[in-house]
């Protein structure tokens, strides 16, 4: 039996070596009107959607004015991250790129090279394991990467591992779950139901998330993991019966298409014929919150519930949690750790931070990916 490996040193600022920068890359969002249609094309493009369907979906941006709020919550997490790394005497530079608005991933390795860096550890806004939210952003670094280097722009990039099985993402999303339960003291166990919400992805797309071993399902796994891993330790800390489910928002496809069920609307009205009077809502799918947060669940779902006359309670996502921020600093220099040849910690769940062969496939075409083995 060997030892688990030890973290690396939290406070050498050394410890990111060999990286000499950090990529935050997100999915991006709009940040005015005119932006809006040209973000949903980009995000969309080669799917064959209308433009009237776009203009539907941005309907969602222009509630708020036509600016996402992802951008700012990036900007937070890039400032956060700053201090925490600070903090531990490490001056590494982050730089920020984006999937579908500026500033882009392709630009963001024209400002790391024109700064003198080679070497680059690259952290995504999404910790869960499946194509659109792994695999993809392989995708579209490699596509970048293919388009500076014809500009003679070479780069060493690597990637750190999905974090949804993570100790430190599981104890940021459980102090804002129980923070939110204090506040009903007194409510009946059995009238409260806890929902934890994430994206919906097809269901083709769920059956061949994970490695390319023919086990699958590996996004649904891991909420399902986290959801019950932290109704229980929600209960044992507060003292109540909770169970709770696994429950999806944003959907978006043809009805014809199976996408992973049920909406979290649906569900709520289902509990309230069975006489629960709260619910609960905890986002755990999201690592801030998204359009996807505060439209389909603090606007869409908040109606629903009211037309229910239930009481809903949303659950803060982790954002810029210093729980959270600090176990993404380890994440970092856990990786930076192996790149050097070095043992990491181990935990349950934990993925690889070089994606196994036919892990998260793109369904519709094959297409270069970096950070993996195939």
């Amino acid at each position: 039996m060997t030892d688990t490996p030890q973290a690396p040193d939290q406070s050498d600022e050394n410890a990111l070596a060999p990286y000499d920068a950090v990529l935050l890359l997100g999915f991006g969002g709009p940040e005015a009107p005119d932006e809006v249609m040209p973000f949903l094309r980009r995000v969309t493009a080669g799917r064959g959607i209308p433009d009237e369907r776009l203009a539907a979906v941005g309907e969602h941006y222009h509630h708020f004015g036509g600016r996402s709020p992802i951008n700012d919550q990036n900007r937070a997490l890039i400032a956060a991250l700053r201090g925490e790394l600070d903090s531990r005497g490490i001056d590494t530079p982050i730089v920020w790129g984006n999937r579908n608005s500026a500033p882009f991933i392709d630009d963001a390795f024209r400002e790391i090279h024109a700064d003198g860096h080679r070497r680059v550890v690259v952290l995504t806004t999404s910790a869960y394991s499946c194509y659109s939210s792994c695999r993809q952003y392989r995708e579209n670094l490699a596509d970048a990467a293919a388009t500076v280097a014809e500009e003679g722009i070479e780069l060493t990039i690597d990637k750190v591992a999905q974090y949804a099985p993570r100790p430190g993402f599981a104890a940021a999303n459980l102090d804002e779950l129980v923070r939110s339960l204090r506040t009903l003291d007194g409510a009946p166990d059995g009238e409260i139901a806890l929902l934890f919400v994430t994206h919906s992805i097809p269901d083709a797309m769920d059956d061949t998330s994970g490695p390319g071993d023919g086990e699958g399902n590996l996004y649904r796994r891991q909420h399902l993991a986290l959801a019950s891993r932290l109704a229980e330790e929600a209960g044992r800390l507060l003292g109540r019966d909770l169970t709770g489910e696994l429950v999806f928002c944003s959907r978006s496809g043809p009805p014809s298409h199976p996408w992973l069920e049920p909406d979290v609307n649906d569900r709520l009205r289902e509990l309230a014929a069975e006489g629960v009077r709260t619910a609960v809502v905890a986002p755990i799918g999201f690592v801030s919150d998204h359009m996807e947060v505060v439209y389909d669940l603090d606007t869409e779902a908040q109606e629903t519930a009211d037309e229910l006359g239930l009481r809903l309670v949303r659950v803060p996502t982790v954002g810029t949690s210093p729980t959270f921020v600090g176990d993404l600093v380890d994440a970092l220099l856990e990786r930076a750790a192996e790149a050097r040849g070095e043992g990491v910690p181990q935990f349950e769940g934990r993925r690889p931070s070089v994606c196994e062969p036919g892990c998260c496939p793109n369904l519709r075409h094959a297409r270069p990916a970096l950070c993996g083995s195939d």
